[in-house]
């Protein structure tokens, strides 16, 4: 084949890449590298949106040693990168809000240690179900090439942990809410009832005149009947 032969198909293969206009190599590379970036947002909306929502950490898939700095740096990289503005995915905006919120919880030391608390509990479940001390590291040896891996046993059983924890958080909830509830239709009860006992007794003062009233005319009545009695019995 000739040389020219050759440039013209190489020309029409560039062509029929896009349907465009000739292509170089470096633009076909940019955007392939634009597709594959695209993909990889879309890969990484799915799986913040698939993360257990309880666990911030598995949220911003950091572990749980991650330091307040590493746990800012690594949010601002996701939430740059599956920004709303950048990825098409329909629910990016949900992911964002997803990022924004493990990251506000991580940040807050109050939950942050109520947390690491729950997890440190299921890191010791999980290290006793295997036989292993407890306060053995996460680089121990032991630890590498488990089925599950330990990092995915320890995920589950947090998840497991951290549901108990939610259900017994909105329990109280519910119960603080019906107790608030009780005290609340107490209260209103008491309210009616003094409201009921001040509307009687307005109304026992209103008639205050017409009793006095009506008690004269009785006893004047009595009075007169008595009178003529005597004047009955004296005729």
């Amino acid at each position: 084949m000739s040389t020219e032969a050759s440039s013209s198909k190489d020309s029409k293969v560039s062509k029929a890449i896009d349907g465009g206009p000739v292509r170089s190599a470096d633009d076909i590379e940019k955007l392939l590298s634009r597709e594959a970036t695209a993909f990889q947002r879309e890969i990484e909306v799915e799986r913040i949106l698939k993360a257990f929502k309880l666990n911030p950490y598995e949220v911003l898939d950091v572990t749980e040693d991650a330091t307040p700095e590493d746990i800012k740096k690594k949010y601002r990289q996701l939430s740059l990168f599956i920004h709303p503005d950048k990825t098409p995915h329909p629910r990016a905006p949900d992911a964002f809000d997803l990022l924004k919120k493990a990251e506000s919880d991580l940040s807050d030391k109050t939950k942050r240690e109520e947390l690491d608390a729950i997890i440190t509990q299921a890191r010791a479940v999980v290290l006793k179900s295997l036989n292993l001390p407890t306060t053995i590291p996460t680089s121990d040896p032991r630890l590498k090439n488990l089925t599950p891996s330990f990092r995915q046993q320890l995920l589950a059983k947090a998840k497991e942990f951290l549901i108990d924890e939610e259900v017994r958080r909105r329990k109280a909830i519910k119960m603080n809410l019906a107790n608030e509830g009780l005290e609340a239709r107490k209260k209103e009860d008491e309210v009616n009832a003094k409201k009921r006992k001040a509307e009687e007794d307005a109304r026992w003062e209103e008639n205050r005149e017409q009793r006095v009233d009506s008690w004269r005319s009785f006893a004047s009545s009595s009075k007169t009947k008595k009178k003529k009695q005597k004047v009955a019995i004296l005729g």
